[in-house]
C-alpha cells in the first residue's frame, strides 16, 4: 500500500453506524447496507486504533417524523437549530434496531461513540450533533491519544459518515472515506453533494484496497 495512507500509531478507523436498524430488515435500512461488515471487519485488521458509532435515540426523538403529526418520513421541518429531515423511528437505544450488526468483528475497538440521545436535537457527525455546538468529545479523545490521520467507513455515506469526516477536516485531522466500506441513502441527489463537499474540504476518497494491498 502507499506509504501515505499505511495507517500507523497515529492513524484511526471510526466505524460509523453499523447497527441493525441500518440494514436490512431495519427500520431506516440503508440499501445494501449490510453489505460493508465483512469489509470493515477485514479493514479493522490493520488498525491498532478503532473507534465505533451507534445512533442512540430516545422514544419520541424529534427527528422521528412520527414526532411531528401529519408529517411523514423523508419529510423536513424546522427545528432550533434549522432544517432536520424528519426519519423513520430507528435506532431506539436498548433495541434489536439500535445494536451493533451481529456480524461486526471488531473486539479490539476501543471506544464506542452513542449520538443523538439528546431528545431535540439530532446527530450524524461523530464530533459534533446537528445544531453544530454540542460536541461528543471525540476530538479531544482522538488528539489525546496523538491520532493525526482518520480513516471514516460505515452508513450511510451521504449522511453519518459525511458528516464525520467533514467535522473530522475541521478538527484539524487528515480524513479519508473508504468508499466500498459505505453504503448511501441517496435522498434527492445527497449522495453526490455528500461527495462534492466532501472534495471540497480536502476529505480523501479511496477504497479498502488501497488500505489492504
Amino acid at each position: 500500500m502507499p506509504a501515505t495512507l499505511r495507517p500507523d500509531a497515529n492513524a484511526a478507523l471510526i466505524v460509523v453506524d453499523v447497527q441493525n436498524g441500518f440494514c436490512t430488515g431495519g427500520n431506516l435500512a440503508v440499501p445494501d447496507g449490510e453489505a460493508v461488515v465483512p469489509v470493515i471487519n477485514r479493514l479493522a485488521g490493520v488498525f491498532d486504533n478503532v473507534v465505533l458509532t451507534q445512533d442512540w435515540h430516545p422514544a419520541g426523538h424529534a427527528s422521528f417524523a412520527s414526532s411531528h403529526p401529519g408529517r411523514q418520513p423523508f419529510q423536513t421541518t424546522e427545528l432550533a437549530y434549522g432544517t432536520q429531515v424528519l426519519w423513520p423511528d430507528h435506532c431506539v437505544r436498548g433495541t434489536h434496531d439500535a445494536a451493533l450488526h451481529a456480524g461486526l468483528a471488531v473486539p479490539h475497538a476501543q471506544l464506542i461513540i452513542r449520538k443523538g440521545y439528546h431528545p431535540g436535537v439530532d446527530s450524524y457527525s461523530a464530533f459534533q450533533e446537528a445544531d453544530r455546538q454540542t460536541r461528543t468529545g471525540l476530538a479531544g479523545y482522538l488528539r489525546e491519544r496523538g491520532i493525526r490521520r482518520v480513516f471514516v467507513c460505515g452508513l450511510a455515506t451521504d449522511f453519518c459518515v459525511a458528516w464525520t469526516a467533514l467535522d473530522a477536516r475541521s478538527s484539524g485531522f487528515d480524513a479519508w472515506v473508504i468508499e466500498d466500506a459505505t453504503r448511501a441513502i441517496d435522498l434527492n441527489g445527497s449522495l453526490a453533494a455528500a461527495w462534492q463537499a466532501m472534495q471540497a474540504q480536502g476529505v480523501g476518497r479511496i477504497s479498502s484496497q488501497d488500505l489492504l494491498a
